[in-house]
């Protein structure tokens, strides 16, 4: 089932290099409306149980450590389509591999520091908006 939300959130990378602000207009004049949107700092136990499902995984201490050392900008986005949209505002992981003009190409720094996290499908979608905002903040 598609639904019109997905979730997002910038990255220590991109919020420490003062890039929020060009980030969310893009994702603004791409059509979409920010449903719920917050920022702070996740601790490093927070972290990990956002990306739990990657606890086995030899790059989770490393990744924990980088998510929880400093602000992020998690928001609810909505618009038609939204998840695979989004998917393709954002650009690769990998920012030597994203189109020109996509999110990651214009502000990462690498495969690790890629400046914004997007779901991969609708049910990530709410379980990761869930994580973060409680019902009563989704507009």
């Amino acid at each position: 089932m598609t639904t019109n939300r997905t979730f997002t959130m910038i990255k220590p990378d991109a919020v420490a290099e003062g890039n929020s602000g060009a980030i969310i207009k893009m994702i603004e004049e791409a059509g979409f409306r920010i449903v719920a949107v917050k920022k702070f700092q996740l601790t490093k136990d927070r972290a990990g149980e956002f990306y739990a499902v990657h606890s086995a995984r030899p790059f989770y201490n490393d990744l924990c450590a980088y998510m929880s050392s400093g602000p992020i900008i998690p928001m609810i986005l909505e618009k038609e389509n939204a998840v695979a949209d989004f998917r393709k505002l954002i650009g690769a992981t990998n920012p030597a591999q994203a189109e020109e003009g996509t999110i990651r190409k214009l502000f990462a720094k690498s495969i690790e520091a890629n400046a914004i996290h997007g779901s991969d499908s609708d049910e990530n979608a709410k379980i990761e908006g869930d994580f973060f905002f409680a019902g009563v903040e989704q507009f």
